[in-house]
């Protein structure tokens, strides 16, 4: 074992004494100060150490931290799903990028001051910021891969560390340790700096760009609609719309905006049309399997999103059903396996009502039917989310007995996927699909039979999440956000 005497010296940013704030807007202020300071910091060293070598002590900085002490049970509104913790203590966490986050770290924190008419205090904290992920604020600086450099880094520097970067306080199995606080908000600084990163690699767009409505789709086609669609509400001085943003950054501000398709695509590529704080819509091709909906959603989830819906292409279960018509899912039969570990596949997926009742609006709205008459178009029921693309072509009798017995109309590879992250992570979800094929009724999905049906239903289908979207954009967070997706033990942070 190494005697303390050898280790070598830390030296580190200076950690000023934490602060009181019963002000949002300063203690967020407060908050970019500390992270900009530690950021910086660490990007001057390591900048430093490439180019003199090895200095010979160890350097790190912290991340800030928002803590929360009361002694009191909260008096807040019933109704609300966040904005208060659950009993008396103390209560805490880490903070990175605040600026990014400005908007959502004003609104949490400024329902604790309401609720619990506490101060809290903003400082320091003593979880080491990963040179990682303090770089990744400079576009000009990377960070060489091990081996790459004269030295091993994390001789250095603190880098990223799977301990502490998890998904215990969302999958529910966060326990205490020895006094320390309990959790204030569903993701740690490391887990949020994590996917920040893994988003910037998956989709080619920065984390900056993304708006609070996300769209996921598992086809190509949506994109072209989408951008169709952008460039119409950018020519629309009344749309409220700013920007439209493609993949590899590229950004228009007029309908007439030129975007150049980058030489090699990213896994998932991903558009935004963007609004003022956030409010408008983010469009991810996810493509198609459980995998990839599942790695966009752990990622975008740390952004806090308003809510996410799946509008994609889907095998329709029953011989009533024609191509291009719409299923709404009120249920979900999980076969996606994905995401068995982090959620149990006993734990039920509800329909969440304010969700249901936004793409309903949408359908009626775009193809002008209501009521009963909206049935010739649209079904609802349970949507079945496999992980065999193939599925169709195993042995029937299983397969088809399970998808008759759980009275499922439609099946694909995405849905029940991003429901079932929506629930985990407390995003409110939802699922428009259309039916593109009948495998079980001899209608497979073959070029010659589908040209008519993508030509006349995927602007439509594309709108209708739009329209949608728009509806939910109008309503008051709180009201989204659902208690249905709230444990016994919440955070307080949404």
């Amino acid at each position: 074992m190494q005697d303390q005497a050898d280790r070598p010296e830390i030296i580190s940013v200076e950690t000023p004494a934490p602060e009181m704030f019963d002000d949002a807007r300063l203690a967020v202020e407060r908050l970019c100060q500390l992270y900009d300071d530690a950021a910086h910091y660490l990007r001057d060293r390591f900048l430093g150490a490439m180019s003199g070598g090895h200095p010979g002590v160890r350097i790190r900085a912290y991340y800030p931290e928002i803590r929360l002490t009361t002694t009191t049970y909260s008096k807040a509104d019933t109704r609300l799903s966040f904005g208060h913790v659950s009993e008396p203590g103390t209560y805490a966490t880490t903070v990175t990028r605040p600026g990014m986050f400005r908007n959502y770290l004003e609104q949490q924190i400024g329902l604790l001051l309401k609720n619990h008419g506490v101060k809290v205090q903003i400082g320091p904290s003593d979880t080491p910021m990963p040179v990682h992920f303090a770089v990744a604020n400079f576009p000009d600086t990377t960070v060489p891969q091990e081996g790459a450099g004269a030295f091993p880094l994390r001789d250095v520097f603190d880098v990223p560390d799977l301990e502490t970067t998890n998904d215990d306080i969302v999958n529910g199995v966060w326990e205490p340790v020895g006094g320390r606080p309990s959790p204030l908000a569903p993701f740690t600084a490391q887990r949020v700096d994590y996917s920040l990163a893994r988003l910037a690699h998956y989709t080619a767009t920065d984390p900056e760009h993304f708006q609070n409505h996300v769209l996921f789709t598992n086809y190509q086609f949506y994109v072209s609609e989408f951008e169709t669609f952008a460039r119409e509400q950018l020519a629309d001085p009344d749309s409220g719309y700013t920007s439209f943003v493609s993949t590899g950054n590229a950004e228009i501000t007029t309908p007439d905006g030129q975007i150049e398709t980058p030489m090699r695509m990213p896994q998932m590529p991903t558009y935004h049309l963007k609004r003022e704080g956030g409010g408008g819509i983010t469009l991810v091709n996810i493509g198609v399997g459980p995998s990839n909906a599942k790695t966009a959603t752990d990622h975008i989830a740390v952004l806090r999103p308003h809510a996410w819906l799946m509008v994609g292409h889907c095998a329709g279960l029953r011989n009533s059903q024609s191509l291009g018509d719409f299923v709404l899912a009120h249920a979900y039969l999980r076969e996606d396996k994905v995401l068995d570990d982090d959620l149990p596949v006993w734990v039920p997926i509800p329909a969440l009502a304010e969700m249901q009742i936004a793409l309903e609006t949408a359908v009626a709205r775009e193809t002008q039917l209501e009521g009963y008459d909206l049935k010739r178009i649209m079904r609802t029921g349970t949507v079945a989310t496999v992980d065999n693309r193939n599925w169709e072509l195993r042995e029937h009798s299983g397969p088809v007995q399970r998808l008759s017995q759980s009275r499922a109309i439609a099946l694909d590879m995405e849905s029940a996927t991003i429901a079932a992250n929506g629930f985990r992570f407390r995003v409110p979800y939802g699922t428009l699909l259309c039916v593109s094929d009948k495998p079980l009724h001899g209608e497979l999905k073959l070029p010659g039979m589908a040209s008519d049906f993508y030509k006349t239903q995927v602007a439509r289908h594309l709108m209708i999440g739009i329209r949608a979207m728009e509806h939910l954009r109008e309503m008051p967070l709180a009201r989204i956000h659902s208690r249905k997706l709230r444990s016994f033990e919440e955070t307080a942070f949404l």
